[in-house]
């Protein structure tokens, strides 16, 4: 003897499912007329269908869809990437959370994670020849990358790279970076 066909049984479960819950439309779009959803009213009727061996439905893929959802995996890696990378080169958990939406908590959690000391106050302010070197570079980063000044996104990216570069903190050089930007001394 052959046994029920999984496919009729997992439709006919979402379909008792979605009924229950007031999803009629649902039900609709999967296929089933009127005179379908009344024959599932009757358990005998439901356990016929649930136990055909014959499938007496089909599946199609919406490729579209399923593209765009294997893409927000390799979104969510590089998003976990970039976070690690932010604070291994030092970025505040502040800045992580303006731009990741991650809680202090997440971002301690984080930092632990990766083995970084935990810090205590803040980093120390640039010397006058780290000011300069840093400004002479990031000038050079935005006009090679055409950043605007606005796109914080591809400023983070220039950050961290300088940062990487100079093995200056992320949260310093950001900071100089806003602070020229806020001045208008672009």
């Amino acid at each position: 003897m052959s046994a029920p066909h999984p496919l009729n049984q997992a439709v006919i479960a979402q379909a008792l499912h979605d009924l229950r819950n007031g999803q009629l439309r649902r039900c609709k779009a999967m296929g089933f007329g009127d005179e379908e959803l009344d024959a599932l009213k009757h358990p005998e009727l439901v356990s016929m269908l649930v136990n055909a061996t014959v499938s007496w439905c089909s599946v199609s893929v919406n490729r579209e869809v399923l593209k765009r959802l294997l893409s927000q995996v390799h979104d969510v890696e590089r998003e976990i990437a970039t976070v690690d990378r932010m604070l291994r080169l030092g970025a505040s958990t502040e800045m992580v959370s303006k731009f990741y939406g991650l809680t202090h908590q997440e971002v301690a959690l984080r930092r632990d994670i990766l083995g970084l000391p935990k810090r205590k106050g803040r980093h120390p302010v640039l010397a006058e020849a780290q000011e300069v070197a840093l400004w002479e570079r990031w000038k050079a980063g935005i006009t090679e990358r055409q950043i605007a000044l606005n796109d914080d996104m591809a400023m983070v990216a220039l950050t961290m790279d300088l940062a990487e570069a100079m093995t200056l903190p992320m949260s310093v050089i950001w900071s100089a970076i806003r602070n020229w930007i806020d001045h208008g001394l672009v």
